[in-house]
């Protein structure tokens, strides 16, 4: 019993072992990919700022910011906008006239009160008197001021420009004689008809010549001074006729460069076009 007595206790140690201790964990890592990230972003931002206009700078700002500036009162400010900005200090205050009283713009200083509708209202008028003269030359409406045969030698049609009246010659039935800038009877009599057509019209006239083109490539060309030249002729025939000369604002010479028909050569190239240009 005294020898089991003396025996040393047995003495077990238990040690707890866990990981991430020192260098051989990861936590920092973390910690550390972070402090990069932002690193990099504040020196992007510093390269940015200094990279950046003003006004680069605002549009940036405003990406990652967005402000719609949508309100039912609007500014005196023109555009979509109605006076209110991305940025507050570029808006107008908010007085509910709008641009229209306060910052009006060219179009809006040349339509009135009434806006676009007193503008279209002045376009159906005219159109309406285009088509007077219209139905007076080509007898729409009854007795024509001009003789059937003539009625074949004139076109009318209505474009942006304003009411184009076309005389053109045909086999056989030329508005000059020959190569010349001498003017036939029916050239006359078609300048006399086109006169008393336009007269309850007081819209500015245009006067263009036009000629076909030749057979052969001549070494001097003398169809812009003859298409000026009859274009020219043609005015005087006008202001004789009636025509108060202030009204005819441009008299021009297209030699062939407008051809009407497929054949470049054809007669009927050779023609005056009156146009009752648009207020």
């Amino acid at each position: 019993m005294a020898a089991q007595g003396n025996e040393a206790p047995v003495i077990i140690k238990r040690k707890k072992v866990t990981g991430g201790d020192g260098h051989h964990g990861g936590a920092w890592k973390v910690a550390y990919a972070d402090f990069v990230t932002a690193m990099m972003a504040f020196f992007l931002l510093m390269w940015l700022l200094n990279a950046t206009t003003e006004k680069q700078r605002k549009g940036l700002a405003d990406y990652f910011s967005p402000t719609v500036p949508i309100s039912r009162v609007t500014g005196g400010g023109d555009g979509m906008f109605g006076g209110q900005s991305v940025f507050s200090q570029d808006s107008f205050l908010e007085m509910g006239t709008g641009a229209a009283s306060v910052h009006p713009t060219e179009s809006d200083k040349s339509r009135g009160e009434s806006g676009l509708l007193q503008e279209g209202e002045e376009g159906a008028e005219e159109d309406q008197s285009f088509t007077e003269v219209e139905d007076a030359l080509m007898g729409r409406g009854g007795e024509s001021m001009v003789t059937n045969e003539m009625l074949k030698h004139v076109i009318t049609r209505v474009t942006d420009e304003g009411l184009i009246i076309e005389l053109f010659a045909t086999e056989g039935r030329p508005l000059f004689e020959g190569d010349t800038d001498r003017p036939t009877d029916m050239m006359r009599d078609l300048v006399r008809m086109v006169t008393r057509a336009i007269a309850p019209v007081r819209n500015d006239i245009s006067i263009e010549g036009h000629l076909r083109s030749q057979p052969v490539v001549l070494a001097n060309n003398s169809a812009w001074d003859k298409s000026t030249e009859r274009a020219h002729l043609a005015r005087q025939m006008f202001e004789f006729a009636g025509v108060a000369p202030n009204r005819i604002r441009r008299v021009t010479g297209h030699a062939d460069r407008k051809l009407v028909s497929k054949n470049p050569m054809a007669v009927r190239n050779n023609r005056i076009e009156v146009i009752l240009l648009r207020n």
